[in-house]
């Protein structure tokens, strides 16, 4: 083929309509192979752990491989002459102040304060007198989403051999042992190979091309961003005689980027070439080599320590040029292909390696992935295991950065992603890292980080409440809260965020509040925050970062909750309040007030370590979360209430599951403690006190009538993810395993990406489902949910809802709340071994292993205690 690089630059509009070309002559080549690989191809693991097809990929949502460490991520088709690798970078973005110096996060002005205290007073004295005990709607308090902005993709990477001739023998896999991508095929008499991975102790990206024999044709190198749709045109320049550099914005005007892409070779010549043209282009080409690759490398000028007042919440930080010069001087410049590629390897191992799931699988190494996927079907289907290492790999790839992984993890294509490929913090980025802390994977830290609080001051009395803050979330939500809702302390988000601290509520038409008027929003980030503290004992990080991320959380919302003032029951409720993406706006949402409780408990249980001496605080926690109202009412059709007014209706299949938050992945449900939760008024002026069984029996009812997640308002995989999930928890094995096969036959694509709307021909690829997809599986074999105080038993439950299709297995290195860590093989749907490790750091707790209803173990954790099982 070729090499149409040349034509390319001469101007913009040929650029563009030569990556046309390029792209379909590629397509075209490639599908026309004369012969494909029989099998799975040399190479691919034996243990069946990858994803593996006869024939490139097509359709970005459908068929390209992913890649990533992080900090950059690459989408591969898979071609044989040429390759054209998508990219992305993870802080590059359009929108936000780099194209409005006056956004300012989706917020009222701070003359306005007076203005939206007096609305929110009177949306709820409506509320309490309006005879449904809802409103229309909150339009004052939301504002227009300004230059919000959208995750951007950052071009493509082109690499072209100059070769024709019939391809034969093709094979493309991604290969999750070592999370690298790899293609194979066979023309003009030699065997060649590609090989693509993202380095996490790099920092790079690397795509090497081989032959088997002799030296490769020309190979040439070259940058375009002409296939993402709408991305400004970047000048691509030579950096030096192998290097190019590509300078670009996301917008215009727009965040700047940059990648270099350093090309080396083992012998023959490398060149770099200007290309004539406006923008300039430029090509690397290598000649007379039998290996080449490329290392690239990218950032922005995005710095997330410029998100607060002090920096004019401009987010702009330095000229990225220094910082990835020198990631590229560095070893990427001298060591070998197979040193860096060796480096990559033991890294993958230490990432993911703590931690296997075995579920009594055999690898069928004769059906590729998309004809395996293809024959799925719903009860009968069995790619968990890979499903479940592939959701890993997923968030591994894409959370070991500065951000964590969005709607989309780190891929992303065109200037404007679906729902921006933001942060939806309603149930999407939660999702996200469900499966994380029990199946030992490090990569939260980005999260905690990206809405981090600096230091809570506490040396000025207990009285101060004052935080200094810095990141992302923390530092905007603490305008929100004061000019939104009229409160002084802590901090607030809602549901839709960027990376340029969007705190407000986010307003399109008259529905909005359905998705905007969210502010519990971070209080479910704190469940993640305080799990970590739960399943780690890290008190130093605890200090530093959980306890004043919980501490400001806490803070807004003990000044949010007031009195119910319409059923006037002595109780504290939140109102307005939408229980998430569903009208009515009313009071007392059960979601809202289930996750409050929760967050006030996590106060209680991690005061003592933090060594914070505001008793006065801790005092405040504990009256106003003995006076909540706990959002557990059984109503009228025998279902868990969503609201505090009876108005559930029996045919509602929405996609959330909200008011079940207790029951996963929360525990107000799954733990109710009736001394604690189960003083109620009714209606009709009477006190009772709901059983463990009525709540339970309850939510049941309403899991039945959400449906399986396919209702008249969407069809995507998290919210089946999610159904699977809690029916694990309910121990309700046939409906969890029918759920979760169902969600991998409606809404998983040839590639195994989660996918929204699936039978678009070009469907939305979201990534929640795929990440959630192991937290389902998890509660499915282990159970340990948190308990209200640090005195509860804390319940270890084996195989709660074992499908009889996985009978017998093995789970090594999973890890359960108070620094434990289990191995667990079972056999005939039966435990044969438990081990139990405790951590040399924890605080002493009760603990009860349980399986099939009986407690098989009693013991209190101490430092550095092993326990194994064999009697059941």
């Amino acid at each position: 083929m070729s090499d149409w690089t040349g034509f390319c630059s001469i101007s913009p509009a040929a650029d563009f309509l030569c990556s046309l070309v390029m792209w379909t002559t590629s397509v075209l080549l490639n599908a026309a192979l004369a012969s494909v690989a029989v099998g799975a191809p040399a190479g691919f693991p034996s243990s069946g752990n990858g994803l593996w097809y006869s024939t490139p990929g097509a359709i970005w949502s459908l068929d390209y491989l992913p890649v990533g460490n992080g900090f950059l991520a690459a989408m591969t088709p898979g071609g044989a002459v040429q390759e054209i690798m998508q990219l992305n970078i993870e802080s590059l973005w359009s929108g936000g102040p780099f194209q409005d110096p006056t956004y300012n996060g989706g917020n009222p002005l701070a003359n306005q304060q007076t203005e939206m205290a007096t609305a929110m007073q009177q949306y709820r004295e409506a509320i309490w007198t309006s005879p449904t005990g809802d409103i229309p709607n909150i339009v004052t308090l939301e504002i227009d989403p300004g230059a919000y902005g959208s995750y951007v993709g950052a071009g493509y990477l082109v690499a072209t051999l100059d070769l024709t001739g019939a391809v034969s023998n093709y094979a493309r896999w991604l290969d999750l042992d070592q999370s690298i991508a790899r293609v194979t095929w066979t023309q003009a008499g030699s065997a060649f190979t590609r090989e693509t991975f993202c380095s996490q102790p790099t920092q790079a990206c690397l795509h090497h091309v081989s032959v088997s024999k002799g030296t490769l044709p020309q190979l040439s190198f070259a940058f375009s961003s002409a296939l993402e749709d709408g991305l400004p045109t970047p000048n691509i320049t030579c950096f030096d005689s192998s290097t190019l550099r590509v300078r670009g914005t996301a917008g215009t005007p727009g965040m700047l980027y940059e990648m270099l892409g350093r090309v080396r070779s083992t012998g023959g010549k490398i060149a770099c070439t200007s290309l004539p043209g406006t923008p300039a282009n430029a090509t690397v080409a290598v000649t007379g080599s039998a290996e080449a690759w490329i290392s690239w490398v990218g950032g922005t000028e995005f710095d997330q320590d410029a998100g607060d007042a002090a920096h004019g919440f401009s987010f702009q930080g330095a000229d990225p040029h220094a910082a990835l010069l020198s990631l590229l001087s560095g070893s990427l410049s001298t060591a070998s292909y197979s040193t860096l590629r060796a480096q990559h390897f033991t890294d993958v191992k230490e990432t993911f390696g703590a931690f296997s799931l075995n579920l009594g699988q055999k690898a069928d190494l004769g059906t590729s992935t998309d004809a395996l996927i293809s024959a799925y079907e719903t009860d009968t289907g069995n790619p968990y295991w890979l499903m479940f290492n592939y959701g890993r790999y997923l968030l591994g790839s894409s959370s070991r950065g500065a951000l964590p992984a969005n709607l989309q993890g780190k891929w992303a294509l065109d200037i404007a992603n679906p729902w921006s490929g933001d942060y939806h913090s309603n149930i999407n980025i939660q999702m996200n890292y469900w499966s994380a802390e029990m199946s030992n994977l490090d990569v939260t830290a980005p999260l905690f980080t990206y809405f981090e609080v600096l230091l809570f001051i506490n040396s000025l009395g207990p009285t101060d409440q004052r935080l200094l803050f810095r990141k992302n979330w923390a530092p905007r939500g603490a305008y929100t809260a004061q000019v939104l809702y009229n409160i002084s302390r802590g901090w607030v988000t809602h549901n839709e965020m960027n990376i340029f601290g969007h705190t407000g509520m986010k307003a399109f038409d008259n529905t909005s509040a359905e998705w905007a008027n969210y502010p519990e929003s971070a209080v479910w980030m704190m469940v993640h925050v305080w799990d970590h503290f739960d399943y780690t004992n890290d008190v130093a990080w605890w200090k530093a970062q959980g306890w004043p991320l919980l501490k400001g959380v806490a803070s807004f919302h003990l000044d949010k909750l007031i009195p119910d003032l319409r059923f006037n029951d002595g109780t504290l409720v939140v109102s307005p309040c939408n229980s998430p993406e569903q009208p009515p706006i009313t009071l007392g949402c059960a979601h809202a007030q289930q996750l409050i409780w929760q967050l006030f408990n996590a106060v209680e249980k991690g005061f003592a370590a933090s060594g914070d001496t505001d008793t006065a605080f801790l005092d405040e926690v504990r009256t106003k979360r003995d006076a909540m109202d706990k959002g557990l009412r059984i109503g009228s059709w025998g279902q868990l209430q969503e609201w505090k007014v009876d108005q559930d209706a029996m045919n509602d299949t929405h996609r959330h599951l909200s008011h079940l938050i207790g029951l996963y992945p929360g525990y107000a449900i799954s733990n109710y403690e009736p001394t604690l939760q189960g003083d109620l008024m009714l209606l009709n002026g009477t006190r009772t006190t709901y059983t463990k069984t009525q709540v339970v029996d309850a939510t049941t009812i309403s899991l039945i009538h959400r449906g399986n997640g396919t209702g008249p308002d969407a069809d995507s995989g998290w919210e089946k993810m999610w159904r699977a999930a809690c029916w694990a928890q309910l121990q309700n094995s046939t409906e969890f395993y029918h759920e979760l096969t169902y969600g991998i036959f409606e809404n998983f694509g040839p590639n195994l990406f989660s996918l929204y709307d699936p039978f678009d021909a070009d469907p939305i690829f979201q990534i929640d489902a795929n990440l959630g997809l192991p937290g389902a599986i998890l509660n499915a074999l282990l159970q340990a949910p948190d308990v209200p105080t640090i005195s509860t038993p804390l319940v270890i439950t084996l195989l709660p809802a074992l499908p009889t299709q996985w009978s017998s297995g093995s789970m090594k290195g999973a890890r359960t709340r108070g620094g434990i860590t289990l191995n667990l093989e079972w056999a005939a749907g039966k435990p044969t071994s438990v081990s139990l490790k405790v951590d040399t750091s924890v605080v002493p707790r009760p603990v009860q292993v349980v399986f099939g209803g009986k407690v098989v173990a009693s013991f209190t954790t101490s430092p550095g205690l092993s326990k194994t099982l064999t009697s059941f």
